[in-house]
């Protein structure tokens, strides 16, 4: 018996979160169930078992977001289950595995449905030390993490070398590399303005807890940081470039503090400072897989409940989706799909 008789059959229908305009103009984001429609040349049907909800995802789900692509769309950037039926592609059914970045949840459907159709050369083995939740509770954002995090590390920044500073240090990508530069063995320091959580950042493993950085910070000020992953972009990038030690690195990965970054060229012709940009989005796929594997070699199992927030399911959705644009949210949201 091949692969293609042990396919699994897929059930007719499955339930998804939906958001676009109807014929009225109008914008919905509602939960509808869906046919199940065969597979497309390479796609892999996947049973998803858990998403999570990224800001990405809040854009996508609002109107005016400018990150969806496609109307109607199923959100979700983020995916972990098993292959239902592996297409035409290697994989077996029942398989393990993620997928994320790409163009899921912007330009084809997400994770936020019980089924979702994947391009086969998207997919990673999910890695036997990570169950399904554990993936997700990383997802983009720990993926974001440990790029920046191995960024500083090729680039000569060691726990010998001096302190790191986190920015954005309560938010997914934040959090993550908290966690993990401090299990490779550096001394963290967070950066958040959210000092109520300055108990949950050292219980990760921060040194210290620190206030945002200043907006209208000098070209150059004192060299404190021998690295810094910066997740947040505008001026606190610039402030964190301007404390950075002669020939430290800088790992920069979002913009939610502005796109726009005024600075000048004197922290990288004076004190040959590295500016390293870091896209999860288009990582290709051996990399991608390389780097989920460090991901279950650095964090600690125990260590995945901490930086879990809140549990949602489909019908959740919008208000998890408002609280995350908000800022409300802790920790990483999960989505729970029930299984057909």
């Amino acid at each position: 018996m091949d692969k293609r008789e042990k396919t699994m059959s897929a059930a007719d229908s499955f339930r998804a979160f939906v958001v676009g305009k109807n014929e009225s103009g109008d914008f919905f984001r509602e939960v509808r169930e869906l046919e199940t429609d065969p597979l497309l040349d390479s796609e892999v049907r996947i049973n998803v078992e858990w998403s999570s909800i990224n800001y990405k995802d809040g854009l996508a789900s609002t109107p005016d977001g400018r990150v969806a692509r496609i109307w109607p769309l199923i959100p979700g950037i983020d995916l972990a289950g098993t292959v239902a039926d592996p297409g035409g592609s290697p994989l077996q059914v029942g398989d393990a595995v993620l997928a994320h970045g790409y163009e899921l949840g912007v330009a084809r459907h997400g994770g936020f449905a019980q089924y979702a159709k994947v391009p086969a050369e998207w997919i990673v083995a999910r890695p036997p030390a990570l169950d399904s939740r554990g993936a997700m509770i990383s997802g983009t954002a720990g993926f974001t993490a440990a790029l920046s995090a191995i960024a500083l590390q090729d680039n000569g920044v060691t726990p010998e070398s001096g302190p790191v500073l986190v920015t954005g240090a309560t938010g997914g990508v934040g959090s993550f590399a908290v966690t993990m530069l401090a299990n490779l063995g550096f001394e963290v320091v967070a950066s958040t303005g959210r000092r109520d959580q300055e108990d949950r950042l050292k219980s990760l493993g921060a040194a210290a807890v620190i206030d945002r950085l200043p907006s209208d910070a000098k070209a150059l000020g004192k060299e404190t940081w021998a690295g810094v992953v910066d997740s947040v972009g505008g001026a606190t990038l610039h402030a964190a470039l301007a404390g950075t030690r002669y020939g430290g690195t800088v790992a920069a990965s979002g913009n939610t503090g502005g796109p726009k970054l005024e600075t000048t060229v004197f922290p990288f012709i004076l004190r040959g400072i590295r500016l390293v940009g870091i896209d999860s989005v288009a990582c290709p796929i051996g990399r991608r897989s390389e780097i989920w594997q460090w991901i279950a070699g650095t964090v600690h199992a125990h260590q995945y409940d901490t930086l879990a927030g809140r549990t949602v399911g489909l019908d959740e959705l919008p208000d998890a989706l408002d609280d995350i644009l908000a800022g409300r949210a802790h920790g990483r949201s999960l989505v729970q799909l029930p299984q057909v």
